[in-house]
């Protein structure tokens, strides 16, 4: 028997006793689907190039125009993903979960929508969907408080012509721009309702178990339910290549697609 197999069969005998399990995962439960991530090796690593630059309040407002065209670029690669067995292994472990009684909440950092698309139920997603968009305006409803589907085709002039004056307004209040439905760098978390963070604020004391895949524990999310964990003495595992994680964390080195289908199926 592998470590990896050892490890897993021993995480699987600890969800089977849980009763609440917080899933929070990162843009490596997603590297199987075509989407590279973040902080990776890979070559297409977002957090190489320009992202810290890019993917900022600040930046839209100074030029709007910019910060769309590298966000068209990035959403085409996501808009043609779909979900991989990891997605849907959290899917059947939410599913058991529940058959027996306990309850689950799955916490992604991805944008994808990926989880939403294969079947998750009890979801957060906390950074915000790539599918939406909503009013930049603090004055418009729907820039405070609603959403809207992103619609490709009403960016077709803007590709084309590239200029502020082409990008897509509100329909509602018909002058604000519309900005992407993510959560920028420089805002937080309670920035928009819909990102879902009073209600992971509300599950995390009562999970008893924290399952993370697929993320580099950098953004303050993770930090935030690691520390939480960490004094409540609440068990929290990790699964991700890297092998790496931070104290208190139990961590499995290998692949989300291949060793969540195996959690989800138990022991042979």
């Amino acid at each position: 028997m592998s470590g990896a197999t050892a490890a897993i069969e021993e995480l699987g005998d600890a969800l089977g006793r849980a009763r609440a399990v917080l899933f929070v995962t990162g843009a490596g439960v997603s590297l199987a689907s075509g989407i590279d991530t973040f902080r990776g090796p890979e070559p297409g690593a977002v957090w190489k190039n320009d992202i810290m630059e890019k993917a900022t309040l600040g930046h839209f407002r100074r030029d709007p125009a910019d910060a769309w065209a590298w966000y068209l670029a990035r959403f085409e690669r996501v808009t043609g993903a779909e979900p991989n067995p990891a997605h849907h292994a959290l899917v059947a472990l939410e599913d058991a979960l529940e058959a027996r009684g306990a309850s689950s909440l799955l916490v992604t950092q991805n944008i994808d929508g990926l989880h939403h698309r294969a079947g998750s139920r009890a979801l957060v997603e906390i950074h915000g969907k790539a599918r939406k968009v909503r009013c930049a305006s603090p004055r418009c409803p729907e820039g405070a408080f609603g959403t809207l589907d992103f619609e490709a085709p009403a960016f077709e002039a803007f590709r084309g012509a590239g200029s502020p004056e082409q990008l897509p307004r509100c329909p509602h209040c018909g002058d604000g721009l519309l900005r992407p439905h993510v959560l920028w760098f420089d805002e937080h978390y309670q920035s928009h309702p819909d990102y879902g963070f009073e209600r992971v604020l509300a599950y995390l004391p009562t999970a008893d178990l924290v399952l993370f895949v697929g993320t580099s524990f950098s953004v303050g999310i993770t930090d935030w339910i690691v520390e939480d964990s960490r004094a409540a003495g609440r068990g929290c595992w990790s699964i991700d290549p890297s092998g790496e994680a931070p104290a208190g964390v139990r961590s499995i080195s290998g692949h989300a697609e291949e060793l969540l289908p195996a959690l989800a199926q138990g022991p042979e």
